[in-house]
């Protein structure tokens, strides 16, 4: 490989949530921090020597994207998954969860029903609850050590529930599923019959693998594209998360109007200098790192499946055919409780995972785990669970 994705790079008093906050969240300052999803390599020279450039500027002043951004971002989504749009299409905001949220109060009333499957991204029901409206969840179903759809169920709570938008996790998170254009299809059909908005989060749309491609809810139809905003942004492609930088993309220009209106409700205005910097640079010139970084965290996911199944078989690693969060499960482990299997991972392997039931109920006993780190840091930290787990 052309880029070292290897080395070790210490995190430690850099404002890092994933290593410098261990003591304020109780947790063990030796633990080995595998749960938050960013990842543990530097990002693209061409990015960095882009943001340096901008910083020896000196002058961070106000600043708009302009038709650089623009032509970058679109001949991303253009070439990678054939989603055309326009300038005036895309909403820039701090990031995808922000979006979500004014996305619930621009096509909801305080009260209604928005519906989730869990178990999912927890900042969802947040995002739902803290805006005044009412969490409806219709699970989805782990049947051949995959995450399917209950298509009847989808349709029953939406009756039942009076549902008026759907958040779709779309390569799935926890779970790992590329959702194929059948099931979307299925599911946006669902939506349109009984006039239910649908926000898709698809920040993780890059990171799939193998023969499972990402389809873009918006490409279902031009029925569904009207009906729906698509969430995007660079920062799990190219680990940008702490620039505060979005792309979403929203077809419809009444939709767009209802949005941007929510989005100026917070008082956010200008994008962060370092996000359009950031983002340009990516689209334009980071492809060939991004296309490594995946192999590596490709790699690093078949290295989980070896190293459990051939030195804890009970501990299941569930297929993941997206994202670089893989998803493990110890319902094997009959006589723990999902609270004490945490509890050792975290306090006697001393690995900092994210307990499955941050997730919903439905992650009872599953613990995620993010395999965007060099493979020395996970290597250990799967010895660490073995040592722990292995006889039990």
């Amino acid at each position: 490989m052309k880029y070292s994705f290897d080395k070790i790079t210490d995190r430690k008093n850099t404002f890092a949530i994933k290593y410098d906050l261990a003591q304020a969240r109780n947790k063990p300052a030796d633990a080995i921090p595998l749960w938050v999803a960013d990842m543990d390599f530097p990002t693209a020279p061409c990015i960095l020597k882009a943001l340096k450039k901008t910083a020896a500027h000196g002058i961070f002043g106000y600043s708009r994207p302009d038709k650089r951004y623009y032509d970058a971002v679109k001949k991303w989504f253009r070439d990678r998954h054939n989603f055309l749009f326009e300038d005036w299409q895309i909403v820039n905001t701090p990031g995808v969860i922000f979006a979500v949220a004014a996305a619930i109060r621009a096509f909801t009333k305080e009260g209604d029903g928005v519906l989730i499957q869990k178990p999912v991204y927890y900042p969802f029901e947040n995002a739902i609850k803290s805006n005044g409206r009412h969490v409806v969840n219709s699970p989805l179903v782990f049947s051949g050590g995959q995450y399917q759809i209950d298509f009847d169920d989808f349709e029953k709570k939406i009756i039942s529930e009076k549902v008026k938008l759907f958040i779709l996790c779309s390569p799935h998170n926890p779970g790992g599923r590329v959702w194929k254009k059948e099931e979307l299809e299925h599911l946006s059909q669902i939506c349109l019959r009984h006039k239910v908005f649908v926000v898709s989060d698809e920040i993780h749309s890059d990171i799939t693998f193998g023969n499972n491609a990402h389809t873009v809810y918006a490409n279902l139809s031009e029925e569904a594209a009207a009906n729906s905003i698509i969430c995007t942004s660079p920062s799990k492609t190219f680990n940008l998360a702490g620039l505060q930088f979005s792309n979403i993309i929203v077809k419809n220009k009444e939709n767009l109007i209802l949005l941007r209106r929510q989005i100026e409700v917070t008082g956010y205005d200008e994008p962060n200098l370092m996000g359009i910097t950031a983002a340009t640079t990516a689209y334009s010139h980071g492809a060939e790192w991004f296309n490594q970084a995946k192999e590596y965290i490709r790699k690093n996911i078949l290295f989980i499946e070896e190293y459990f199944a051939s030195n804890c078989p009970k501990i299941k690693v569930v297929k993941s055919q997206g994202t670089y969060l893989v998803w493990l499960d110890f319902k094997a482990y009959t006589n723990l409780s999902g609270k004490e299997i945490s509890d050792l991972i975290l306090n006697k392997a001393k690995v900092w995972l994210d307990d499955g039931t941050m997730f919903g109920p439905e992650g009872d006993k599953f613990e995620r785990i993010n395999a965007a780190t060099p493979r020395r840091i996970l290597q250990k930290a799967l010895e660490n669970i073995v040592g722990v787990f292995g006889n039990l």
